[in-house]
């Protein structure tokens, strides 16, 4: 979250040049590195359920902003120890603040270091004091980067008895069709929300948020609140909770005994990792028989209709083998994905050509999804999921030829978001990280 450096902030002496910036590695020898703190606020009732550690550096070390520094460590591989820095002392300072009452601390963490130095983040977590909840800050756009590490992460820090909190929602609305994946305990809303909301786009993010929300009973947070015109904004977004210099600017330091006890709901378990689509849905839903001739139709009006989603959706398929990825086919994924936050194909082998935007994830001949056809089409409002497994022995007519489309097909269809969101998230851990950071 973007705010200001706090005016009461604490300066802490470090040796600087003051015609350039304090090296990251003389920071972290020196201890610089340090938080402030912003209330998260009850907006019915004014009650701070928790605070949000923002990363700060010390006056006079140059450093224009905390995202400067980050992609600075970055480069000099020392992230990892700059994020562990800012995390030891903030769950120090909340323990100390605490002093036995329940407290909730909101970290932010990069998706490189969760992608990168998950083992780093869970070591530092577990020494945290007992009464120190934790929230997790991710932002939307890490999902759509990397699936499998954003998902994974996740996976383990709910073992490590965190919450999880997607922040920017909004910032780029294709994405909200992300939300049934993490399953977040708080949805953040992007500040730039609070105005413009007037704009029919910001509206349709809020109906998206409030649809999750009241679902799921994920609590939801409007960042940016300045004057007491944005407090009602938020409102009328359907934030229950708030964060912005109307309700509370940062501190450096925390409130001591400050008692936190906004409720979290508890997010649901992942799908057994060794799950597939079909044994997700097959084993809810009716299964039936037909001929792949007779499944096409509806398998591409599936694909199809994702393009007339109210809030552009995610699409998945599952092509078996890359010769069932045709030059038809990755004309079809290829527009598909110019229109769509994330589509992304599976099968064995590597197809010649596949289209920009779109993703292929590799799948191992010999196991269950190989047999697999699926369409996962995971959206904000409307989800759908066609699934089928081959009967018969594995295929090996030519794509397109009279035997290829005869083969039988044991499928189901399901409407079910909460069947079709699992059986995206077990299609989606297998896509990693496209490359850019």
């Amino acid at each position: 979250m973007p705010d200001p450096a706090d005016e009461e902030d604490v300066t802490l002496v470090c040796p600087s040049d003051l015609r350039g910036r304090v090296p990251v590695p003389d920071l972290l020898r020196t201890g610089g590195v340090h938080c402030a703190y912003q209330p998260v606020v009850e907006l019915a009732t004014g009650e701070v359920v928790g605070r949000e550690a923002l990363l700060r550096t010390p006056e006079g070390s140059g450093w224009g902003s905390p995202l400067e520094v980050l992609d600075a460590a970055q480069e000099e591989g020392l992230l990892g120890e700059l994020e562990q820095a800012s995390m030891s002392r903030a769950l120090a300072d909340a323990a100390e603040a605490s002093r036995g009452a329940g407290h909730t601390l909101f970290l932010n963490i990069e998706p490189r270091t969760l992608s990168r130095h998950i083992g780093l983040v869970l070591e530092t977590l577990a020494r945290r004091d007992p009464h120190v909840r934790v929230v997790v800050e991710i932002t939307e756009r890490a999902l759509a980067h990397d699936p499998a590490g954003i998902l994974d992460a996740a996976a383990l820090l709910r073992a490590a008895g965190c919450a999880i909190a997607l922040d920017d929602v909004g910032a780029v609305p294709d994405s909200l069709a992300f939300l049934p994946l993490l399953a977040p305990e708080v949805i953040k809303l992007d500040l730039q929300l609070l105005r413009t909301l007037e704009d029919p786009a910001t509206i349709t993010v809020a109906g998206a948020v409030r649809a999750r929300a009241e679902a799921t009973g994920a609590r939801v947070v409007a960042e940016g609140i300045e004057t007491r015109d944005d407090l009602t904004r938020a409102l009328v977004l359907g934030a229950d909770l708030g964060q912005g210099w109307y309700l509370g600017r940062p501190h450096r330091v925390l409130p001591a005994g400050e008692r936190h006890t906004g409720r979290l709901h508890r997010a649901p378990d992942p799908p057994d990792g060794d799950a597939t689509p079909y044994d997700l849905v097959a084993s809810r839903r009716a299964v039936r028989l037909a001929p792949k001739h007779l499944l096409l139709p509806l398998s591409r009006t599936l694909e199809t209709a994702a393009l007339a989603q109210r809030v552009p959706p995610l699409l998945l398929g599952t092509f078996q083998d890359e010769r069932h990825f045709t030059g038809q086919s990755a004309l079809r994924y290829g527009h598909l994905a110019e229109r769509l936050p994330f589509v992304g194909a599976l099968g064995t082998g590597s197809p010649a050509s596949v289209p920009g935007g779109v993703r292929w994830a590799r799948v191992e001949p010999d196991e269950p999804l190989a047999r697999e056809w699926a369409v996962v089409v995971l959206g904000a409002h409307e989800s759908v999921a066609l699934v089928g497994r081959e009967v018969g022995p594995p295929p090996t007519a030519p794509a397109g030829s009279r035997e290829d489309r005869s083969r039988q097909f044991e499928f189901a269809v399901t409407h079910d978001h909460a069947l079709v969101a699992q059986s995206a998230h077990a299609l989606l851990r297998r896509f990693g990280a496209d490359g850019r950071d």
